[in-house]
Order: structure tokens, then sequence, then C-alpha cells
């Protein structure tokens, strides 16, 4: 079944479903657009939707005590979010802000529940990505108080790049793309640094043959060297 050009059966969440099911389901979940930086939900709300980007890219942050954002996730098309909070009913605990004009599904609580309930793939599906979300969480935190800068955003473009694994390098250009358009300041905002830092690490990561950018893309040339880095 597709919606917006996307088969849901792409979408982790709904992999265990087969057609027929997948198509009762459809008439639960809702389009909708976001323009560029535009807020999804904010830190506080009640959490009433769970969502799915079908094109786009949205950001999970929060704000520091001193008023600095920090990004704590980024989600990327088929990715769910907002998952935890509506599952467990308390209120979204960071903000969700579109870094593209984005596209995504949503369904609602209670229709969630209703799903989950009549399709327990769905059940394992979303513990599964409950799961991941908090061991995620534990290594970013694990991160920013015990390793450098430098084994931070070696370890952040890995991962940003695994989530990219099925893109090819543009140009011609060998190793792994990390499908996002992202500045200096996003990558410190995501590793808890400063964006002078962040350029600082990048010119040498560049200097080392480790990365090079194309089209505003950043594409791995060194794995091993960059998780020499990473550990």
């Amino acid at each position: 079944m597709m919606t917006n050009d996307m088969d849901l059966k792409e979408v982790g969440f709904f992999k265990g479903l087969n057609d027929g099911e997948i198509k009762d389901i459809v008439p639960y979940l809702q389009h909708v657009s976001y323009k560029k930086r535009e807020m999804v939900f904010s830190e506080g709300e009640r959490s009433e939707w769970l969502y799915i980007v079908i094109e786009g890219k949205v950001k999970i942050t929060k704000l520091s005590n001193e008023g600095k954002e920090i990004i704590l996730e980024l989600i990327q098309t088929k990715e769910l979010f907002g998952a935890v909070a509506v599952f467990k009913d308390f209120p979204y605990p960071a903000n969700a802000v579109a870094m593209d004009p984005t596209t995504a599904l949503k369904v609602s609580r209670k229709d969630l529940l209703k799903l989950l309930d009549r399709y327990p793939t769905l059940m394992l599906s979303l513990a599964s990505l409950i799961g991941d979300r908090m061991k995620d969480s534990y290594e970013m935190l694990k991160s920013i108080a015990l390793e450098c800068v430098e084994s931070r955003i070696a370890s952040l473009l890995l991962k940003l790049a695994d989530k990219s694994a099925d893109k090819v390098p543009p140009g011609g250009e060998e190793g792994s793309v990390i499908d996002l358009r992202l500045t200096r300041q996003d990558i410190a905002d995501m590793v808890g640094t400063t964006v002078e830092t962040s350029i600082r690490t990048f010119s040498k990561f560049k200097k080392e043959g480790l990365i090079i950018e194309h089209n505003g893309r950043i594409i791995i040339k060194d794995r091993i060297g960059l998780q020499m880095y990473s550990q």
C-alpha cells in the first residue's frame, strides 16, 4: 500500500504486516505538511499524535538552562517520532522542528492503542523502537559526559552514515554518504560543543582524509580512521 509514493512496508514499524493489514491501517493515518523551521510540537504539550516522516527531516531538540538549543536526534524518512510519549501518555519531553519542508503521517493516541491491540506485531515493533531510542539516548549522554569532542563528532558521523547506508555517494566518489545537509552549528548542537570546536574538528578530519564534502553532503572516505577517533 502506497502513501504519498512511499510503501508503508518500508517503514520499520509496519514491516511485520501483510498488504491486507496495511490497507486496514491506512484510514487511521492523516497527512500533514510543515514548512522549514516550523514547529511540529513543543516540549510540555499533551502527546496526542505519533508521527512518521514521509519526506524531509525533523530535529528533536531541547533548550539548555542558558537557552541554547541542543539537538537530541534527527528523524529521517520512514522513521517515527513522538512514539514514547504517546504510548506512555506523558507530555512530549522535547521539541520537534522541521529542518526542511516536511511531509508526515500522524496517528492519534486513541487510534494507535486500537491498532496495537488489534495487531500484536505493531506492539512488538513499538517495543523494539522504544528500546532502541532509550539505548541511543544513553549512549549519547555517556558520550557527552565521558568522551572528547573529536570522539563525539566521529561517533555521530558514523551513526548518521549508517542511517543513510543505502545512499550512493554523488559525483562518482567512493565512501559512505550522510544524506543530510548539516551545518557546523547543527553538529555542535548534537554533540554538546561550540561551533568553533566543530569547525576545527571538521578541518582536522578533512586534512587527514577521513571525510570530504560534496554539494553540502558529508562523505566518509576512511571509515576505519574515523572509527579510531570514535573509540
